[in-house]
């Protein structure tokens, strides 16, 4: 149980999908509830698709590149870290290579936007995949691995509640609220990725001779 708190809790604050929900305000502004519904369930199902497929073939990453596993932490905290500044600072959506007017303009010529931009890489971006790699070289055993993947089925099935009631959010709590959730989230996100540079450091440091 403390697994899975920890990792829904690590998987919640980074994919932020609270952050996520101006952008899907913006993009299906135009739209139905029920098309609405349609575009935050399939965003629910690509999400863990991509997660799924990045935790499972993440060794296999790893061992093709030549990639210790410190090294990923490192670079995997750094952007954690990175992430969270950026939400801390109210600057996600740059962050994430978003600008909204550009991907309003350019939805029109797509049928769907659960894949991109919500999915890839608003909320599955390289923070999220970084970890779950992380997760599967730390975590090994059958028992600990379906604990994993059921925090990222509820972390999915979060996303799925959260964008589908999207447009009442932002109704409730206004762009002040929102904002400032954001930045609680953000400072979360940045001790997680600082924990892992620290945890890397100190397993290094343990591993050289003096």
């Amino acid at each position: 149980m403390e697994l899975f708190l920890v990792a829904f809790g690590a998987l919640f604050s980074i994919m932020n999908p609270l952050g996520t929900v101006p952008v899907f305000v913006g993009l299906t502004e135009e739209h139905s509830k029920k098309e609405r519904a349609i575009t935050a369930f399939w965003t629910a199902i690509d999400v863990p698709v991509i997660l799924l497929l990045s935790f499972f073939a993440g060794n296999y990453i790893l061992s093709f590149f030549g990639i210790s596993l410190n090294a990923l932490k490192i670079a995997g905290g750094l952007i954690i870290a990175s992430s969270g500044f950026a939400l801390l600072t109210g600057k996600f959506r740059e962050h994430k290579g978003m600008k909204l007017q550009r991907v309003q303009d350019d939805i029109h010529s797509r049928d769907a936007i659960s894949l991109t931009p919500l999915a890839i890489p608003m909320l599955a971006g390289p923070g999220t995949i970084s970890l779950l790699i992380s997760y599967k070289q730390d975590y090994q055993s059958t028992v600990d691995v379906l604990t994993i993947v059921g925090a990222l089925v509820l972390a999915a099935l979060t996303i799925y509640l959260i964008l589908k009631s999207a447009h009442f959010i932002v109704r409730f709590l206004g762009a002040s609220g929102i904002n400032a959730l954001s930045r609680i989230i953000g400072f979360i996100v940045i001790a997680i990725g600082v924990e892992y540079i620290i945890a890397s450091v100190v397993d290094i440091l343990s591993h050289m001779p003096f």
